[in-house]
């Protein structure tokens, strides 16, 4: 009994962690805060207030949280925002998912 008490509740821990896990393409070239992300696959994990990039040997850390919006969305995308020449990512929305996650500390541009 104990042994199964035991696997159920690794198989829930495993299943809560796989949950935060997320792979997302960027078609472009893009920044996330100082760090620039290449275009490509990436494989991101959002934990302790930070997200995690990982493609290959690159990893890029940056403040980040994962929230719930108030729809699905039907596929995931890279909302970004241009900062001076640079296309910025201001949040990822999981398709499949109502999760987002969201960067924290974008320079949104104000007027010229």
């Amino acid at each position: 009994m104990k042994k199964m008490m035991v696997f159920a509740l690794l198989f829930a821990l495993a299943a809560f962690a796989a949950s935060n896990v997320f792979h997302v393409t960027f078609q472009s070239d893009a920044w996330i805060g100082a760090s620039q992300v290449k275009a490509g696959d990436y494989k991101v994990t959002v934990e302790d207030g930070k997200a995690t990039l990982k493609s290959g040997k690159t990893v890029i850390e940056a403040p980040a949280k994962l929230e719930t919006a108030d729809h699905k969305f039907s596929m995931t995308g890279v909302v970004m925002i241009t900062v001076g020449n640079r296309q910025q990512v201001e949040q990822i929305e999981i398709g499949g998912t109502d999760q987002k996650i969201v960067f924290e500390g974008v320079q949104i541009p104000t007027g010229e």
